[in-house]
């Protein structure tokens, strides 16, 4: 039977401010599935790097893809343990003191080890979530790749071992004297937003824009 919530220790552990900490399945796969791209940390040779890319989720995996070159994925696809981020930042909090500033965000952290994903049918399926994760409904949309494409391209599975996420909400907290002083707090809501599709400029006259993209939406 799947755990609602991770199990916790030394790796994902909340240590500042575990107030905000979080470790159930429902509360951190939203924030994986709303991210546009994650963050990949590993280490290699004693050298720590940390690379951003695009990725999907399927149940309790992490997708990735790239060139076959790639140093990231050749270290992910050898089994070896990788680090995971991902951030949404939904406000500035503007407080009365420099000290109380601070922003609204949820972010997550997962842990893991990978796996090479090389039957035709898995890493089709891997692609389409890849596609699906950009713009909902774009795989049907779009033309399928070739062989030739899916050979030149590598696809990795990241089981999610372990994870948490780490979340605030709400306006500033200022020190009490503070708040007499004439100053303006509070907060500045952010958020992505998709502005007027830009057509190709060879697009073909007479195609309208697609679901995918007259729908798009980064809330799961």
């Amino acid at each position: 039977m799947l755990m609602t919530e991770f199990t916790i220790d030394d790796r994902n552990r909340i240590r500042r401010k575990p107030d905000r900490g979080r470790f159930e399945r429902d509360v951190i796969y939203p924030i994986i599935d709303e991210a546009l791209i994650c963050h990949v940390g590993f280490v290699e040779d004693g050298q720590p790097f940390v690379i951003p890319t695009l990725h999907a989720r399927l149940d309790d995996s992490l997708i990735l893809h790239g060139a076959r070159a790639s140093r990231m994925l050749k270290h992910i696809q050898a089994g070896h343990p990788v680090c995971a981020t991902f951030t949404l930042v939904d406000g500035l909090v503007l407080a009365r003191s420099v000290f109380n500033h601070s922003m609204n965000y949820r972010s997550a952290v997962v842990f893991g080890r990978g796996r090479l994903i090389e039957a035709d049918d898995e890493k089709m399926h891997a692609l389409e979530a890849l596609t699906e994760h950009i713009a909902r409904g774009r795989w049907a949309e779009a033309r399928q790749p070739t062989i030739k494409e899916m050979n030149a391209t590598t696809v990795v599975g990241i089981t999610i071992e372990q994870a948490s996420a780490k979340m605030r909400t709400g306006p500033p907290g200022d020190d009490e004297a503070d708040y007499a002083l004439p100053i303006w707090a509070g907060v500045l809501p952010l958020g992505e937003q998709a502005g007027a599709p830009l057509p190709d400029p060879r697009l073909r006259e007479g195609i309208p824009v697609p679901d995918s993209v007259r729908g798009f939406s980064r809330t799961p």
